[in-house]
């Protein structure tokens, strides 16, 4: 049988890690997309699109492999969190996560051989009250730079998870076990 190539649509080193779980060998091929859409998109529904764009976008180059692709938002009282641009955009977001529930939304692509197929999967995440020494220190960390909502769950931020609702490793970046199942079913 054919040894299966595998492409990581994405430059995030979370996803490239998390990825090592389901394929010890893939190439990483970043899609250069622009992540714009009209204004009216349903934001809860942006990180799937986006996902779709960035994985077409490489799965049309390399038909015969498998690309996965995925995109993440933070999301709180409709406001969508990206990364932060600046130590003071970082302030704010993790300002307003504190002591407050929002919501990781982490939608994927995968294609393969001329199908594909694409979901999100949602994450809960309640963070316990935070002082704004508590929020200043994390942010000297330089942790909160590349990150959606300015956190990592998997580093320091930990400390301020007070519950989870749903795939931990959504909120990393990648639904690895979503991703698993639907690759039983996707790659015969």
């Amino acid at each position: 049988m054919e040894k299966l190539k595998v492409i990581l649509a994405s430059q995030s080193p979370r996803r490239k890690e998390l990825l090592k779980y389901l394929f010890d060998d893939f190439d990483i091929i970043t899609s250069n997309i622009d992540e714009k859409c009209d204004a009216s998109y349903p934001l809860d529904k942006r990180p799937e699109l986006f996902a779709v764009m960035k994985g077409k976008n490489i799965s049309e180059k390399y038909q015969d492999s498998l690309v996965i692709s995925a995109d993440t938002m933070v999301l709180v009282d409709d406001i969508a969190l990206g990364k932060p641009n600046s130590k003071e955009e970082a302030f704010a977001m993790i300002s307003l996560l504190s002591g407050r529930t929002h919501k990781v939304i982490t939608g994927v692509y995968i294609a393969y051989k001329g199908k594909s197929i694409s979901f999100s999967s949602e994450t809960l995440v309640e963070f316990y009250k935070l002082s704004n020494e508590e929020i200043f220190q994390y942010i000297s960390t330089d942790e909160c730079v590349d990150k959606a909502g300015a956190y990592a769950i998997q580093g320091k931020a930990a400390t301020f998870v007070k519950s989870i609702n749903g795939d931990y490793f959504n909120v990393v970046g990648l639904p690895i076990g979503a991703i698993n199942n639907v690759l039983k079913f996707f790659i015969k």
